[in-house]
């Protein structure tokens, strides 16, 4: 009875992890807005299989759930060939002195990129706001600990060049 019984909680276990595989694969497919991510915690370039490596850590459906409708794909392919018309830098004014890296950008690079506008906001986290062609955000990304040599090397894989007028 003991044997059958181990077979079961097994067989029990295996059919918890297919619907929880199942679960993930479906609400993947549902995709929040940049917005609503951000309001829920999930800002920057989070990867599908960081969502997936949450999932083994934190036993909360809701939040890996959340997780997976904010998440990038990770294949390089599409990674690598998005790009935004333009950015906007966002941070606040008097948190400056705590960021000498986004300082550096602004200082002394920001003006390679013609189609990236610094926005001072109170009490804003450091962060990029990506741009479409119609100047609509399409992403947000928190850059409190970029390197200076990061930022720019983002700007230039991502904002596309602005023709010479």
């Amino acid at each position: 009875m003991a044997g059958a019984w181990s077979k079961m909680v097994v067989l029990s276990a295996k059919m918890m992890v297919m619907i929880l595989m199942l679960t993930w694969t479906i609400s993947a497919k549902e995709q929040l807005s940049s917005k609503e991510c951000e309001d829920l915690g999930f800002t920057g370039l989070a990867l599908c299989s960081d969502c997936h490596s949450l999932s083994e850590y934190v036993k909360d459906q809701e939040l890996v759930s959340d997780c997976l409708k904010c998440c990038a794909d990770d294949s390089e392919d599409s990674m690598s060939k998005v790009t935004y018309s333009g950015a906007i830098l966002e941070v606040c004014m008097r948190k400056l002195v705590f960021y000498p890296e986004i300082v550096g950008f602004i200082e002394e690079e920001k003006e390679k990129f013609p189609s990236v506008k610094v926005q001072y906001i109170f009490n804003s986290p450091p962060k990029l706001i990506m741009l479409d062609e119609d100047g609509e955000h399409k992403e947000t990304i928190r850059i409190d600990n970029w390197k200076r040599e990061h930022l720019l090397q983002y700007m230039r894989e991502k904002v596309k060049p602005t023709s010479a007028s």
